[in-house]
């Protein structure tokens, strides 16, 4: 006889470890099915750090829901005792009038979110690192950091499986079906059956979720960290910020140095767009640097040193750039979770939560409306 559950969640990431723990927490009996090992580096959760911001340039719709996860990522280093987030200003940097400066002022002003708007001169005399054009200008805010991205996937693993949520590595979902008012999922080792679904599946939602209505796409992404051996003091994060950079060759971010690796940096959202995840390549080699080594060149020269460490991760990318967190328009008991399109990790702890409220009433509190399924069959 299949095993039932009142939930099961397909795909143990960022998102679905977050669903799984708080689904647990209700006292829900949970499944969840993960296709590689925990905490593994072949999908978008991994990589080491993460960056968390308030001043959100992308949407002023994003705010409460960070505001939300911030909540939540601190309950969760108080359950677990583990230090999850380190608290670093994070400067939105690009011309004055582009998207990335115009957008970061806009949520501030909107949530009243405490910012400094900063000249290029004023920039480059309070933080002597960068080197910028005189039309940029810059938003920096106090309240951001950033995750530690596998600890915080396992943190969520453990706090549901003490809790009673049950856990399965190296078990890939081989479909899904709608069973009367329920679920069935099949697997390769068994079939399960639940009353509910959530699909947290990351780049293969392209393929779970292929009847969503959503035309997903895949686009890797090189992370690499630079060396600043002998210049440690100039890119501590005391003296550095984190950076988000709208340039002529697109945008970059970085984090601070904080170990012997040295400064993270990497492209944002510049690569093709990929069918499925199995096209994406997952060797980095040299030829992934020229872009990043560039910009750090021109806009953070003391920065342009040797490549310490680089690694592979993927977004998954909807046409505009915004999620979906959505129940699906077809099926009322299956509710998805895809699409972050390279930001959104850091809303895990809060996107658990909303999966788990629409898996349990079909409602939550919280405002999803930017991030409907439904917006692509408009």
């Amino acid at each position: 006889m299949a095993q039932t559950f009142d939930v099961i969640v397909l795909g143990v990431g960022g998102m679905g470890s977050s669903t799984c723990f708080e689904l647990a927490r209700r006292g829900r009996k949970v499944l969840g099915l993960e296709q590689f090992d925990l905490v593994h580096s072949r999908g978008s959760s991994h990589g080491q750090t993460r960056i968390i911001r308030q001043a959100y340039h992308e949407h002023p719709d994003y705010v409460p829901l960070v505001r939300r996860a911030y909540s939540k990522w601190y309950d969760l280093e108080q359950r677990t005792g583990r230090h999850l987030l380190t608290e670093c200003a994070c400067l939105n940097l690009g011309p004055a009038t582009g998207k990335t400066v115009h957008g970061a002022r806009t949520s501030a002003r909107k949530h009243g979110l405490h910012v400094a708007e900063l000249s290029a001169e004023r920039i480059t005399k309070t933080f002597p690192q960068f080197r910028l054009p005189a039309d940029y200008a810059g938003v920096l805010e106090a309240n951001a950091g950033f995750l530690y991205v596998e600890d915080c996937v396992r943190a969520h693993i453990d706090a549901a499986t003490i809790l009673g949520a049950e856990i399965h590595a190296n078990e890939p979902a081989l479909e899904w079906k709608v069973a009367g008012d329920g679920v069935e999922v099949r697997t390769a080792k068994e079939t399960y059956h639940a009353g509910r679904l959530v699909v947290t599946a990351g780049a293969w939602a392209t393929k779970l979720l292929a009847d969503l209505g959503v035309p997903l796409t895949v686009m890797r992404q090189v992370l690499l960290w630079f060396s600043v051996q002998g210049r440690e003091h100039l890119f501590r994060r005391d003296g550095f910020p984190i950076f988000i950079a709208e340039t002529p060759d697109g945008f970059f971010y970085g984090l601070p140095a904080i170990d012997g690796h040295g400064l993270k940096v990497a492209a944002h959202q510049n690569a093709p767009r990929l069918a499925k995840p199995e096209d994406v390549d997952w060797t980095a080699t040299e030829s992934d640097d020229p872009l990043v080594r560039s910009f750090l060149e021109r806009f953070i020269p003391p920065a342009a040193g040797t490549v310490t460490k680089r690694q592979v991760c993927m977004y998954t990318m909807t046409p505009d750039g915004h999620f979906v967190i959505d129940r699906h328009p077809q099926h009322p008991q299956v509710s998805v979770a895809c699409g972050f399109s390279g930001h959104g990790f850091k809303f895990a702890s809060a996107v658990g939560e909303v999966l788990a409220d629409l898996a349990e009433t079909g409602r939550t509190g919280c405002r999803i409306d930017l991030f409907r399924a439904t917006r692509f069959q408009r």
